[in-house]
């Protein structure tokens, strides 16, 4: 026994990340670990390991002291295992369980049969089937006349059909009939689900048909399972023939009802999955199933199915159904809907779902709330997106700012509404709803997109005087945005260069990366270098969205020298560099009418180690196809695959669209041909 403790114990706990195995542990006896207990003392020592496990949940030190009882002569037995086994399991630790079990097979510490299959039942939950396969066989080894119960049996096919080993699961099933462990309607449906895996429906059928020959009976959950296969191989008749006989089988007295519901939801499943969406709402309308599955269960797992599979309209439709049974839909598969609802365009019908949905109880969560103002306010509705916004703010436990700075992003989208932002901005003043930073930022930004560039001033010059919280850099970065798009460059740089320093704002990448933007945009492109001078100055660290912006404003004004020097001085020695900057040198060159060096400039980059991604391919692509450079641009693609990249469909189409110029150009050179192939 003490050689099984110590192999046990040493190749497992070596490889422990929680606990290094040492030796210095023989050095004390069990007296001196705990409490003057004799070696002797089983039960004792017994409860003491089985506590650790369970109470303490510190399998590593059970693991110590078990060591430390089998240097003094202790002999374990399979409690001490089964409690080892059981808290490994609950650790996670499936791999060492299967392993340490192993090794107490080898050391002939051989549990009864109770206790090996509920071990083997522990084991299972690990879903590592060819691992616990392998330990059953070691034990069948050892102990020839253990038999696995049937359920272990079951669970194991189970995990290989799952993992597509239908011929391992298989032979199992053969090995358990020759152990006299009949398979029972469980074995059956699960193998026969295997092998609809594999799309195998001959080899389904077959074991359907044995599966009656030896007189068990298939429940409704087999015949379920071979619709689901029947339906994927688009036999439609056979289908909805295979469908009558479940409803004849589920309305059988003596099925379990919770073996009707899993067919019902498993035919539901199948029947979305295909696409079969009609036969869902037949089913919805008619319940064939009559009471053999609660018609409430049956239509929340319509709805929840429908919706999984993108059909929030259909699983509305199923609402409707059954409310006029008088019946209510989960809140949460209520949610759900006008969620799909909000997200595919079908805000109206979301609106109505949530008018209705108002009758028994239902408040939407937070981001389904946001997505439906938001739908609302795109469809410019603007009077239903407030009654949605003043339920909201009816609800007890709302954060009612957040639900208002909610509503004011979605207003944003209009780009055309600025008073419904003052309406909702004094509203919240007069209801003693404080507007915090986020609040004001979200109305400073909406007037920079729609143009009121002085009420967003104005907005930020009552936050710097105290009327309201203090701005932060967000909202000076809002105003950079919103002054440079109307032009007015200086009053941007005098907020960079006073008003923020004056706040005691230290102005960071983000902030300079909006201003550079906005510079170059605006074609001050000399004005954007110095900020980008000013920046480097300060200790602001560049990233590849500053290289892209400055490359991309340089190319736009005319400079395409000083990028290239942008790009050898700067870029390239900080190695901060991404697909984005490349495709904007590469974008420059070609717009310059550069093909020659935006080909140069591709290959050197890959010939330094960088791999571009389709997208810059795809710019010196198009330019050699706007040149009509056929060989070249046959050339690029050629490259591009050499070094692992496959054409997409942007670069697919833009040879077709070179094709397509050549033959217009072959036709308008030669009218005859042309008129001859009309011919």
């Amino acid at each position: 026994m003490n050689t099984f403790l110590t192999k046990l114990k040493l190749p497992s706990l070596l490889k422990s990340p929680t606990f290094s195995f040492t030796f210095h542990f023989s050095t004390f006896s069990p007296q001196q670990y705990h409490q003057q207990q004799p070696v002797t003392n089983k039960a004792y020592w017994t409860n003491k390991i089985h506590h650790l496990c369970t109470k303490h949940r510190d399998v590593d030190e059970a693991l110590r002291l078990l060591d430390i009882l089998c240097l003094h002569g202790y002999h374990p037995d399979s409690l001490n295992l089964s409690s080892i086994i059981h808290a490994l399991c609950d650790s996670n630790r499936f791999a060492e369980a299967h392993h340490r079990f192993l090794l107490s097979l080898t050391s002939h510490l051989i549990p009864d049969e109770r206790t090996c299959n509920v071990l083997i039942a522990r084991l299972l939950h690990s879903k590592t089937p060819h691992s616990t396969f392998c330990l059953i066989r070691s034990l069948l080894d050892v102990k020839p006349e253990f038999v696995p119960s049937l359920t272990n049996f079951n669970r194991l096919i189970d995990q290989f059909c799952a993992v597509l080993r239908v011929d391992i699961a298989h032979r199992l099933f053969f090995y358990m009939k020759s152990k006299r462990q009949f398979p029972n309607a469980v074995t059956y449906t699960t193998l026969i689900q295997g092998y609809i895996r594999i799309g195998d429906l001959g080899d389904a059928f077959k074991l359907f048909e044995e599966m009656r020959d030896c007189g068990v009976f298939p429940n409704s959950l087999t015949y379920s399972v071979l619709i689901r296969g029947v339906f994927r191989k688009r036999d439609v008749v056979f289908g909805m023939k295979l469908m009558e006989k479940l409803w004849e089988r589920m309305k059988d007295e003596k099925e379990d009802p919770a073996v009707n519901a899993a067919a019902f939801s498993n035919l539901i499943d199948c029947l979305c999955k295909e696409g079969y969406f009609n036969e869902v709402f037949r089913i919805a309308e008619s319940m064939p199933q009559a009471k053999s599955v609660s018609e409430e269960f049956a239509y929340c797992h319509m709805i929840d199915s429908l919706c999984r599979a993108g059909r929030n309209h259909g699983a509305s439709r199923v609402v409707y159904l059954m409310r006029k049974k008088g019946f209510l839909p989960s809140l949460v598969s209520y949610n759900c809907i006008i969620h799909g609802l909000c997200k595919e365009g079908g805000c109206m019908r979301a609106y109505q779902l949530f008018e209705e949905g108002i009758e028994f109880g239902y408040l939407p969560s937070e981001h389904t709330y946001k997505v439906l103002v938001e739908g609302l306010c795109r469809e410019s509705d603007i009077h239903k997106a407030r009654e949605v916004l003043n339920f909201m703010l009816n609800k007890n436990g709302m954060d009612r700012t957040r639900i208002c700075n909610i509503y004011l992003r979605a207003i944003c989208l209009m780009n055309h509404n600025p008073t419904e932002l003052l309406n909702i901005l004094v509203s919240m003043l007069q209801n003693q709803c404080r507007p915090d930073v986020i609040t004001l930022n979200t109305v400073i930004n909406g007037f920079c997109k729609m143009g009121r560039i002085e009420e967003a001033l104005k907005v930020v010059n009552d936050m710097i005087n105290g009327k309201f919280c203090a701005p932060d850099v967000v909202t000076f970065t809002t105003v950079f945005r919103g002054l440079l798009d109307v032009g007015r460059t200086q009053e941007a740089l005098h907020v960079l260069n006073q008003v923020m320093p004056e706040r005691g704002f230290k102005t960071g990448i983000v902030t300079y990366n909006a201003v550079l933007h906005g510079l170059f945009k605006t074609q001050h492109a000399d004005e954007a270098m110095g900020v980008f001078n000013c920046m480097v100055n300060e200790g602001v660290t560049a990233n590849s969205t500053t290289y892209a912006i400055v490359v991309n404003g340089l190319c736009q004004s005319g400079q395409i020298e000083e990028a290239k020097k942008f790009w050898d001085d700067v870029i390239w020695p900080s190695q901060i560099h991404d697909d984005f900057v490349y495709a904007a040198i590469l974008k420059g060159l070609c717009h310059a009418g550069n093909f020659n060096q935006a080909c140069h400039f591709l290959y050197e980059l890959v010939d330094s180690g960088v791999a571009p991604n389709i997208v810059s391919y795809n710019i010196v692509v198009d330019k050699a196809c706007k040149l009509g450079l056929k060989k070249e641009a046959y050339q690029i693609v050629g490259e591009m695959t050499k070094n692992g990249l496959e054409p997409d469909a942007v670069t697919w189409r833009i040879l077709e669209k070179l094709h397509a110029d050549v033959r217009k150009t072959f036709f308008t050179e030669d009218p005859l041909l042309y008129s001859g192939v009309k011919k």
